[in-house]
Order: C-alpha cells, then sequence, then structure tokens
C-alpha cells in the first residue's frame, strides 16, 4: 500500500509538471491557433535566467526569471508571430521551428553547450517522512506551484477583463475583434502567460536535475504537446487533464516495467498515449471552437 501510494505521489508530482507545460501550450494555440515549439526554449530560458540571478536571494531570483521569461515571450511574438498572424497554420508551425533554432542557438553562444550547475536553495534537496511515506520537497513544489498557477488562471479568466476577451478570442478571434477586442494586447497576454508557465516548469526541472543544457526544453515540450493532444486542443481544461494524464502513464509504466526494459519508458507511454487517441482521437475535452472549425 505504501509502495502504491508513493507512485501516486510521483505521479501527482510529475502530473503537475505536464500540466503547466501543457496550459502554456495551449493558451497561445487557443488565442493564435499556433501550435508553438519555441515553447520548450521559454523553458530553457528560464533555467539559465535562474542561472544568472542565482546570485541574489532565491526568492528574487524566481521573481526575477518568471519576468524575464515572460518579457521574451512577449517579445517573441513581437517580433516574430505579429507579422504572421493571418497566415495559415503551417507559416506559423514553421515560424515556430524558426524561433526555436534562433533561441538555442543564442544561448549556446552566450552561455556555451555544456550543462551548467545551478545553485539552488537547500531546502530543495530535502524529503519530509510522513507515516513512512517519503514526499520530496520538489514534489510539493511542483503541487504547490500547480495549484496555485491554476488558481490564478481560473481567477484572471472570470474575473478580468482581459481574461473575458482573452476567452471571447480563443471562442472566435475575428468577431471578438469586431466587438472591440484589442488583438495585440490579448495575444500579448497570451504568451506573457505562457512564458510565466513556462518559467515555473523551468523552476520544477531545475529543482529535480540541478543543471541547464540549451536542449533542456525539448522533452518537455514534447511532452506538453502530447498532454495538450490528448486533453483536447483549445481547452485548457483539457491541456492540464492530459498534462496529469501523461504524468500517471509515465509513474505507471516506470512501475511496470521489467528493469530490462526501463529504458523505453517513453516509448511505451507514447504507444499508451496512441492508444488512447486511436478511440478519442478529437481528445478527452476538445474545445468547441475547434470542433466547429474542424
Amino acid at each position: 500500500m505504501m509502495t502504491i501510494l508513493q507512485y501516486f505521489v510521483d505521479a501527482v508530482a510529475l502530473g503537475c509538471l505536464f500540466a503547466l507545460a501543457a496550459i502554456g501550450v495551449g493558451i497561445v494555440f487557443g488565442v493564435m491557433r499556433l501550435a508553438n515549439f519555441a515553447h520548450g526554449e521559454f523553458i530553457m530560458i528560464g533555467a539559465y535566467a535562474l542561472l544568472m540571478f542565482s546570485s541574489l536571494p532565491w526568492e528574487i531570483t524566481w521573481l526575477l526569471a518568471l519576468c524575464f521569461v515572460a518579457l521574451v515571450a512577449v517579445l517573441t511574438e513581437r517580433v516574430a508571430f505579429r507579422w504572421l498572424r493571418s497566415a495559415d497554420s503551417s507559416t506559423l508551425l514553421v515560424s515556430s521551428f524558426a524561433v526555436s533554432i534562433l533561441l538555442q542557438n543564442a544561448v549556446v553562444i552566450a552561455f556555451r553547450s555544456r550543462p551548467r550547475a545551478v545553485p539552488l536553495p537547500a531546502f530543495v534537496g530535502e524529503s519530509l517522512d510522513i507515516l513512512g511515506l517519503r514526499l520530496p520537497v520538489v514534489s510539493l513544489l511542483a503541487i504547490v506551484l500547480a495549484v496555485v498557477c491554476v488558481a490564478a488562471l481560473v481567477v484572471f479568466f472570470k474575473r478580468t477583463s482581459l481574461g473575458l476577451q482573452m476567452r471571447a478570442a480563443a471562442e472566435d478571434f475575428r468577431m471578438a475583434q469586431l466587438l472591440g477586442t484589442r488583438a495585440n494586447r490579448v495575444v500579448a497576454a497570451a504568451f506573457a502567460i505562457s512564458g510565466i508557465l513556462a518559467c515555473a516548469v523551468s523552476i520544477l526541472i531545475t529543482a529535480r536535475s540541478g543543471t541547464v543544457s540549451p536542449t533542456m526544453g525539448l522533452t518537455p515540450v514534447l511532452f506538453a504537446f502530447v498532454a495538450v493532444t490528448i486533453g483536447g486542443l483549445g481547452n485548457l481544461v483539457g491541456s492540464a487533464v492530459g498534462g496529469f494524464l501523461v504524468g500517471f502513464i509515465t509513474i505507471a509504466m516506470q512501475a511496470v516495467l521489467p528493469p530490462g526494459l526501463s529504458s523505453y519508458m517513453d516509448a511505451f507511454t507514447f504507444l499508451a498515449v496512441i492508444a488512447i487517441l486511436i478511440f478519442r482521437p478529437q481528445g478527452l475535452l476538445p474545445s468547441i471552437a475547434v470542433e466547429e472549425r474542424v
């Protein structure tokens, strides 16, 4: 029973990480219909921001990193995507790949390609033992960050004018513009929120590994897109559900696979995802707006 509970805690923590990444991807997709593969580089830049500001107290470091990634995300939208907003999805997709490669190479030039160790607060590496159950502080941090971010997003989307405009734009961007929504403001806000969520993922990944590298955003953004697809394109609740489901599948594969097959855990995880999509190709909770477009 304790082993099952341990796996459950690990699955929840990993699901929180994937859910944050998936929501960050889903917000931009919901507003612009852009599959932003540069989101992985936002995660990577957040980790390097933690390295840049590491000489400061950790609270200030994390806050500055959040602001820095949000700024990078907004500038990326302004420079790379604003001029292509009316282009078709394939053009936007190619543009996101170009931005991804550009940001990754810029970091390689600035910091070199080898991994770098990031100074972390001492409490990050600690664990709590509760009735024989081991609770790493990193896992608790993932849960807390996910709860805070999701609660803040719920308040933002339901209680603020800008949040309501973003919801309207996600349903029908052109109609929202005709009703007075400022497109540039809404899209910039979507990228800023996406950047903040990417930095939250950066904090969790860096806290787990203690290192940063220019390619560290590839795996989380891949799982994020898988989670968004499972949950339902254009639905943020579905993206979060998809993130948790991918986290649970990953930990389940880790638990049941024999040692000889453990190195193929990601492959078996994706096989499980394919099985889900065969029976539910539109995702678990597809957006009504996306379904109408299809």
